[in-house]
């Protein structure tokens, strides 16, 4: 077992993925979500990490799913600061991954109506048709979407890693208290970069 520092000075386990057990977990990397202003990373950013990460995993012969929500069916209950309803039905365009997230016909194609990927849909049963074990997570916006569903998924029994630079949020603190504070406590934070080079 290898170990080494990251970037917050801490001691963490070198991180190795084997490819037929991981999927790429992509949060809402469509139209709408995407126009965005986003922090710390603008969204064209996180799109350009994402299409690596999957294009250097479906090489390798894992699993990349890629997750939208439905915007004019999702769940909205009474909160303190709910999400307004949009005065008029959305376009379906308003909710297609946009290219720069490079989906590609035989990735996985996940429609949602609520915060997890998981909630409401098959995508649980699709990973572990396939044997999946790991989970890497991405995507728009780290404390809601990401979080959400990779709460889903440590309940479920996945591995979780977080590619830091592939998802942003509304601002930077909420980014941040995700990806420093919760994260490390459910899986392994790394860069895009490091986890495509885990990959074989």
């Amino acid at each position: 077992m290898h170990f080494l520092c990251n970037r917050y000075g801490e001691t963490v386990e070198e991180l190795k993925l084997e490819a037929k057990t991981t999927a790429l977990v992509i949060i809402d990397l469509q139209n709408a979500i995407m126009a965005r202003d986003t922090k710390p990373y603008a969204p064209l950013a996180v799109a350009a990490n994402a299409a690596k990460l999957a294009a250097a995993l479906r090489g390798a012969g894992g699993t990349v799913a890629y997750v939208h929500v439905l915007l004019n069916e999702v769940q909205r209950l009474p909160a303190d600061r709910a999400v307004p309803a949009p005065a008029e039905p959305l376009p379906a365009t308003a909710w297609a991954i946009v290219p720069e997230a490079g989906m590609q016909a035989g990735d996985l194609d996940i429609a949602k109506r609520s915060w997890s990927a998981f909630t409401g849909t098959s995508l649980d049963q699709q990973l572990r048709r396939k044997g999946i074990r790991t989970i890497v997570m991405a995507g728009v916006a780290t404390n809601i979407g990401v979080e959400s569903t990779a709460r889903a998924a440590q309940e479920l029994g996945y591995e979780l890693v977080f590619a830091e630079d592939a998802m942003t949020s509304l601002s930077e603190a909420w980014h941040k208290f995700s990806t420093e504070n919760i994260f490390p406590m459910m899986g392994k934070v790394r860069s895009s970069a490091e986890i495509a080079a885990a990959i074989h």
